[in-house]
């Protein structure tokens, strides 16, 4: 049977259904286990007698070790294998996580959280070049814009999970230690079953009949040639053109305010509200499931008008100003936690629209390059986000101070990106 005879249409439902379901799993565990300290903060700071500037650094120390890896952890997937080295990933962050229940010092707690970004660094890069594997241009951008969907989805869910683990006390370890042990494991079995399930490349599928993966090869093969075609940008050349420097600062401006906020946003709703720590957790999960809601209307939203630029923009000033409206002294914390839920609506509107414009604002091969850079400037906008926000409170800063300064963050990115020029481009089809 020829390449031609074969519906393409059910390759690609076929492909999606297989590799999709199990990367979001993948990433909503992995994002919790970044993330969950920040629900753990309620108790293990008092316990441990961390300051908030201890907090803030080991918090923001994980992106430092999250750079190390990223380049290399890609270049692994492509040259070597994704299964193997996922799998490796996922059993060494999952690890290091549950260790993080046993810290006692500051120093300790700096290296866990260092090496937990180390172990972790490879996985989203990778996952990107995983997807060339498997989806053509079209089909790896809705992939890669529906993952965006595990970051809510798992601070929504971990959240009122966390709330529920904090008073357990078994084995005479408390409920914050048994927060990071339990959801941890996730990672850890979750990397065996990578190491059987996952499939490096499509030659490899043993569930794909053999014309479908000659097809699917076929399509792959001939939009790598095409890229080629257009020919290469090193790295200095992309460095030099103005939009990859607009896109690179835009989403370091976002971020700083954007990771604190994240990381934060249990202690700023504790401070604020002055109720237990569970409901501190509750608040902060509705909080992310009004995200939930807005990254699906923003994909369909950009999608249907074509638009990328002014949806990312939108919702990084629209985040600035809740932030700010939030931070105004004197309001009674159902009218904060409205401007907080209004935040979270806005927060993660932008970062699907945003990840699109690299490839609307330069040439193929100029986005191909530029995106690393632009996602390391992402990273590294997380320690310097949590560091100034733990120095922040450290130095008696209020709840009103920290939030204004996340919401200039935001302003700030909405602000470099709305200088974006944009390639002119076909019209979006219906």
């Amino acid at each position: 049977m020829s390449a031609g005879a074969i519906d393409f249409d059910k390759v690609r439902r076929k492909v999606a259904w297989r590799v999709l379901p199990l990367v979001f799993l993948l990433y909503i565990v992995a994002y919790l286990d970044r993330a969950n300290v920040g629900f753990a903060k309620l108790r293990m700071a008092s316990e441990l007698k961390f300051s908030e500037e201890v907090f803030g650094f080991g918090i923001g120390i994980f992106f430092i070790g999250y750079l190390i890896l990223e380049i290399p952890g890609a270049l692994l997937v492509e040259r070597w294998s994704a299964r193997k080295w996922f799998a490796r990933i996922l059993v060494s962050w999952g690890l290091l996580s549950a260790l993080t229940a046993f810290v006692r010092t500051p120093t300790e707690f700096y290296l866990v959280r260092f090496f937990l970004g180390v172990a972790e660094a490879g996985f989203f890069p990778g996952i990107i070049v995983y997807f060339t594997h498997w989806f053509t241009n079209q089909d790896r951008t809705r992939a890669l814009s529906g993952l965006v969907l595990g970051v809510p989805f798992s601070l929504a869910l971990g959240a009122p999970l966390s709330a529920l683990l904090l008073d357990v006390n078994w084995l005479g370890l408390s409920g914050w230690k048994w927060m990071f042990i339990l959801e941890a494991l996730p990672a850890v079995i979750l990397g065996f079953f990578t190491l059987f399930y996952m499939t490096d490349r499509p030659h490899q599928a043993t569930w794909l009949t053999p014309e479908e993966r000659g097809c699917l090869q076929e399509r792959l093969d001939a939009e790598a040639r095409a890229k080629e075609a257009t020919g290469k940008t090193t790295v200095w050349q992309a460095l030099r053109m103005g939009n990859v420097w607009l896109l690179a600062l835009g989403i370091f401006a976002a971020n700083t305010g954007g990771y604190a906020l994240a990381f934060w946003l249990p202690t700023t709703v504790k401070n604020l509200s002055g109720g237990s720590d569970q409901s501190a957790l509750l608040y902060s999960g509705l909080f992310y499931a009004c995200g939930l809601i807005s990254v699906l209307v923003s994909g369909l939203s950009s999608d249907r008008s074509g638009d990328r630029k002014w949806h990312c923009v939108a919702g990084q000033i629209a985040t600035g100003i809740m932030l700010g409206l939030s931070a105004i002294p004197g309001q009674s914390f159902p009218m904060v936690m409205t401007w907080l839920c209004l935040t979270g609506l806005a927060a993660y509107f932008w970062p699907s629209p945003f990840w699109a414009l690299p490839t609307l604002t330069l040439t193929s091969a100029a986005a191909a390059v530029s995106i690393g850079f632009i996602n390391m400037c992402a990273n590294l906008a997380g320690y310097l986000g949590n560091h100034v926000n733990g120095w922040l409170r450290s130095n008696n800063a209020s709840e009103s101070t920290c939030l204004l300064f996340l919401a200039g963050c935001y302003l700030l990115g909405g602000i470099i990106i709305s200088f974006l020029r944009l390639k002119k481009v076909d019209a979006p089809t219906s």
